[in-house]
């Protein structure tokens, strides 16, 4: 059997941080790493016990889950690790930052906890958690305040096809959902990513989509 995920689970309410830790405890390939309640102790907890995944509050004491989460998981780390944020529907303004912080996804605190088992496999793996209608709403809501003048859209180093799978992930779709509107297959799709990520030095689908807003190429 392979090594359980281990989470490290970040949040300065105690009962919700008890209820996640309950519920990622109980399943037979995770495991409680760790807990804490605020964000230095996150960054410090996560550098000593290094977990495969940090569940990410957004609103902490002493040091906030965004920058917590840049200190982790940002551009100029080393080796970053990977975050799940949680956050609630009136704090959208904060999940976008920490998408660009580094986070590896999203979750809303009040998703079902099969949806937040399914979003630490996700995230332990590699892959980046995306809901495209939150997504679509979050980043959308801001892509005024974010997007750059005219014109720097084509300074973006990809071919036309691949500006137009880059313009579908950033609206949500699934590798799927891009192979049915584009009538390419699955593997053609994912080979199109791969080199979207490689071209634009980009980690996951995650900083796909920020890249694209700030970008001009989603009206």
């Amino acid at each position: 059997m392979s090594a359980p995920v281990r989470v490290l689970v970040c949040d300065d309410q105690v009962l919700i941080r008890t209820g996640l830790a309950t519920i990622i405890d109980a399943q037979p390939d995770l495991e409680v790493a760790g807990e804490c309640g605020d964000g230095q102790t996150a960054v410090d907890l996560a550098r000593e016990l290094r977990p495969d995944v940090v569940v990410m509050d957004v609103r902490m004491p002493v040091l906030d889950g965004i920058e917590a989460t840049r200190l982790l998981a940002g551009a100029p780390v080393a080796h970053p690790v990977k975050v799940l944020v949680v956050t609630t529907f009136n704090l959208d303004e904060y999940v976008y930052e920490a998408l660009r912080a580094g986070a590896s996804g999203f979750l809303l605190k009040d998703a079902p906890p099969d949806r937040l088992l399914h979003g630490i496999r996700t995230v332990a793996m590699g892959a980046a958690l995306l809901d495209p209608d939150v997504t679509r709403r979050l980043v959308g809501r801001y892509a005024a305040r974010i997007r750059p003048p005219r014109g720097t859209a084509q300074d973006i180093p990809l071919t036309p096809r691949e500006t137009e799978v880059l313009r579908l992930i950033a609206d949500g779709l699934s590798n799927s959902e891009i192979a049915a509107a584009l009538v390419i297959s699955p593997e053609t799709v994912k080979t199109f990513v791969s080199r979207i990520l490689t071209k634009l030095g980009l980690r996951d689908r995650v900083q796909a989509v920020v890249y694209a807003y700030r970008h001009g190429l989603v009206i």
